[in-house]
């Protein structure tokens, strides 16, 4: 039996055994939003990795442990693998067919708080070495290093000094990260690079306490206050009216171009997924990817006076908006904050506070001939039958950026059990036991390929 073959069998035999341990890792509540069961689940992702053989430290930090766990191979060569055990809040919980940390499966799929967001893509990655491990007569053609961290979904704020003061530890020839999957024609997916995030909240007081509306030609309105201070941030054609705010944008290489025209069109999917009437800048066809190296200011949510139904006649004293900026590669965070504090006091706005919740994430972006990306294309495609297309720069972001300068500039990719409806981040998240299965059987032929290499 070839190697592939044996892997193959391992992991379809005890496939039903990895999804009860992704199902107990998934009922562990842990929201780093409030800090709800993170410290139990730090325990449980110890033993855990410990129970796959992995050489365990967690790690104290000023918020919630950070996790290492490593395995040598027979090769020098070592491949990092960055998982996080937080996840997102349960709003809104009503609309959970199953509670959210009591995993159900139903129809083929694992439905839980996790299951995708990052807690299935871990245990998929261990079950993957596992299965190389018992090909190979218990031992691992490479060294392996898993970081597993408890804070992604609130930026990452301590990620990158850890990596800076943990070198040594984390040394290794390229990652495989958090989040795959596959799109909604089934082609596996990698990516070169992710755009960076900022998220901010604006804050407005004009009065003490609300007030009758009466008095609305009187007193002034935190919400219109905030209305206008949002309005100067964009104009009618969606340019950033921050000054400077481009100063250090790139249009993208010809090699981008390419690499977008050769993948799937988003268009029919995002107007049959989400009803788009009109895309931005009312762009159709290969116009809407190549957007994505547009950098972007997004309203996430406002709140001010009164919400409830029916009518109550206030002069809000207070608003408050969070917006996120995705910013593209050399772009810095800490120079975009600078420069909307300076846009909105010389636009009059001076009594705008800027809070800045969570750390933000920079951009990050590699080579599209990394042999590490080619490995994952091959081995993608003996799973899935189809040869993935590589994005050359993600709408989203993570903390790539914290490891890949840091560590030699090293390459990551990105197999995983997604696929395009997983609902992350939103109710009823779920994994398909199929894709479990394949991210498995990818992620395991990419540890066998990865000491052999090219460097």
């Amino acid at each position: 039996m070839s190697a592939p073959q044996a892997i193959d069998q391992f992991l379809q035999t005890h496939l039903n055994d990895y999804i009860k341990e992704t199902s107990r890792l998934c009922a562990q509540p842990s929201i780093s939003t409030t800090g709800l069961g993170i410290d139990e689940c730090a325990e449980l992702v110890v033993e855990i990795l410990r129970q796959h053989g992995l050489e365990t430290q967690i790690f104290k930090t000023p918020t919630y442990p950070i996790i290492v766990g490593r395995a040598k191979g027979q090769s020098e060569r070592t491949l990092l693998f960055y998982n996080h055990y937080d996840v997102q809040p349960v709003d809104p919980l009503d609309l959970w067919t199953t509670p959210p940390f009591e995993p159900t499966v139903r129809e083929g799929k694992l439905f839980a708080r996790g299951a995708k967001d990052d807690k299935g893509e871990l245990i998929a990655r261990l079950a993957a070495v596992d299965a190389v491990r018992a090909a190979h007569d218990g031992v691992l053609p490479c060294g392996v290093t898993f970081i597993v961290e408890g804070e992604e979904e609130v930026g990452s704020p301590n990620i990158a000094e850890f990596v800076r003061d943990h070198l040594d530890l984390l040394k290794c020839d390229g990652a495989v990260w958090e989040e795959g999957n596959i799109d909604h024609e089934g082609y596996p997916t990698e990516f070169l690079g992710v755009r960076g995030v900022m998220c901010l909240e604006l804050h407005v007081r004009t009065l003490t306490r609300d007030a009758h509306s009466g008095s609305a030609h009187a007193l002034p309105n935190a919400a219109w206050r905030l209305v206008g201070a949002l309005a100067s941030l964009k104009d009618a054609n969606e340019r950033i009216l921050i000054p400077g705010f481009y100063d250090d944008v790139r249009p993208p290489t010809k090699r981008d171009l390419e690499l977008i025209d050769a993948m799937p069109s988003y268009e029919a999917f995002a107007r049959s997924q989400y009803g788009v009437r009109q895309f931005v800048h009312g762009h159709t066809g290969k116009d809407i990817e190549y957007a994505v190296f547009e950098p972007t200011c997004n309203i996430c949510g406002i709140t001010a006076g009164y919400q409830d139904e029916g009518t109550k006649t206030v002069i809000p004293a207070t608003a408050l908006a969070k917006i996120d900026f995705r910013l593209v590669p050399h772009q810095d965070p800490d120079d975009i904050l600078l420069k909307l504090r300076v846009h909105l006091d010389l636009n009059g706005f001076a009594d705008v506070e800027i809070v800045q919740p969570e750390a933000p994430m920079y951009p990050y972006k590699t080579d599209a001939e990394q042999p590490l990306i080619e490995l994952s294309l091959r081995t993608g495609e003996e799973v899935y039958g189809k040869r993935g297309y590589v994005e050359p720069l993600a709408g989203g972001s993570t903390p790539v950026y914290a490891f890949a300068q840091p560590l030699g500039n090293i390459a990551a990719i990105c197999p995983g059990v997604g696929y395009w409806d997983n609902r992350a981040h939103s109710p009823d998240e779920h994994i398909r036991i199929e894709d479990f299965l394949n991210a498995a059987r990818h992620i395991a032929r990419i540890v066998e390929g990865f000491a052999d290499l090219e460097k």
